[in-house]
């Protein structure tokens, strides 16, 4: 249950990126006060932070702080997904990396 909550935390993450990023797309800051992805936005992010400061509590910060990284692993995927970004043979190797890393650490 504990490590689906730190990947639940990590893809809020990313989607709560994407979101800033569609709100920041205004030019005017009115404009960005009235847009509904800044405060959904807003919401994941608060809401990852406190999922965090749970799993702090209960796993090392030796794991729980490296293992975070796996938000890089939604991100590319959102983007991909959502912003129509190109992913690279680079972009993956990072992600694949990134996989190897977690594994060892939770070992």
């Amino acid at each position: 249950m504990n490590y689906f909550l730190l990947i639940l935390m990590t893809m809020m993450g990313s989607v709560a990126s994407l979101l800033l990023k569609k709100a920041s797309q205004r030019k005017k800051l009115a404009h960005l006060l009235k847009e509904s992805y800044l405060y959904f936005g807003a919401f994941l992010y608060l809401s990852s932070a406190l999922i965090n400061i749970y799993l702090l509590r209960i796993f090392p910060y030796s794991i729980v702080l490296p293992l975070t990284a796996i938000t890089y692993i939604w991100t590319l995927l959102v983007s991909f997904w959502f912003l129509n970004e190109k992913i690279t043979f680079r972009k993956v190797f990072g992600v694949v990396c990134i996989i190897i890393g977690s594994i060892t650490i939770t070992q």
